[in-house]
């Protein structure tokens, strides 16, 4: 019971203080009258009775002597107690209204963390739905017949192609130049690596790496990745609306503004404020933002040309992408 006590307390349940035991001022008041009229009425009785000789025991004069002595002082103390009793009366008062109180206001707060989080869970249940839902449509939005597969396909076409090939023709060895990016190697390339394991993935990338163009995006794309990591920022953990492929072709045309503004689909709050206030504070972090946005903006209005939806909407959900989605949001890219 003695390591509830504080539990008690704050919760208003009625404790006797130790005070209560105590004489009070009332108390002191009571006995200083008690004795102020003691000392009055027997003063009376001396100097009245002082000069009269002795007579005879009169008991009725006797009782009503006895009543003028204590009764005053019975009703100074009764008072006293009425007093007292009041008192107490209010501090219990007082302290079971505070015991209601806190009791209502705990029940009320239970009430309330219950509801909301019940409403809370709801509404991230119908957010997480429509963003599933907005998914499968732009998925299926996306999907166009395609003649070419992806493998066979440039990722970024080249006007100096059929210059190289010339040289070619005039002796040039083969193996001087690599050979093209496909579109499956770039967007395997744009999203890293999964694993140590994944073979795949490094052979697109260090595919990806021969392409000068591509290079530069992928060496920007991994400087700003391992500056994210640092405030515990990682592309895995984002899950941003995805938006549809045509608003990626309007930003890819250089059009800015509310018809590109889906593309900062990225909701995590934590993101977004961890990387707006390192890039108000860290000027090197702000370079290489700038740096990767730019690289990534002309990359993909090279890519756009030749892409077609389902390849757009492949890209736009890898690392890279989705880092730019974050950083472009932040640097007030889409505005």
């Amino acid at each position: 019971m003695a390591q509830d006590g504080k539990t008690t307390i704050e919760l208003g349940v009625y404790q006797r203080p130790e005070e209560e035991a105590r004489i009070t001022a009332t108390e002191i008041i009571a006995g200083a009258l008690s004795i102020v009229w003691l000392a009055m009425t027997a003063g009376f009785f001396i100097v009245v009775d002082g000069g009269d000789g002795p007579s005879d025991f009169d008991s009725i004069r006797f009782v009503m002597i006895l009543i003028a002595i204590f009764m005053p002082i019975a009703m100074i103390w009764v008072g006293a107690l009425a007093v007292r009793a009041s008192r107490t009366m209010r501090e219990e008062s007082r302290r079971l209204q505070a015991a209601i109180s806190a009791m209502r206001q705990s029940y009320m707060s239970g009430q309330t963390n219950g509801s909301s989080a019940s409403v809370e869970k709801k509404l991230e249940e119908i957010v997480a739905a429509q963003r599933k839902t907005h998914t499968t449509l732009t998925t299926f939005t996306s999907i166009r017949p395609q003649e070419t597969p992806p493998e066979d396909r440039l990722a970024i076409a080249s006007p100096a192609l059929a210059q190289d090939q010339a040289s070619l023709a005039l002796g040039t060895p083969a193996d001087v130049l690599a050979p093209p990016l496909s579109v499956a190697d770039f967007i395997r390339a744009m999203n890293f690596p999964e694993t140590a394991e994944d073979k795949e993935g490094f052979r697109a990338l260090r595919r990806a790496l021969t392409d000068r163009k591509v290079s530069q995006l992928i060496h920007a794309a991994q400087d700003i990745l391992t500056l994210l990591s640092q405030d515990g920022i990682y592309m895995d953990d984002l899950r941003p609306d995805r938006a549809k492929p045509e608003v990626w072709r309007h930003f890819a045309k250089g059009e800015r503004g509310g018809s590109v503004a889906p593309l900062g689909g990225v909701r995590d709050r934590s993101s977004l404020a961890l990387a707006s206030g390192r890039m108000k504070q860290d000027a090197i972090f702000r370079d290489a933002v700038h740096h990767f946005l730019r690289k990534f903006d002309k990359t993909f209005a090279e890519f756009e040309a030749t892409a077609t939806d389902e390849e757009i909407s492949a890209l736009s959900d890898s690392r890279t992408a989705r880092a730019f989605m974050l950083l472009g949001r932040v640097a007030g890219t889409f505005d």
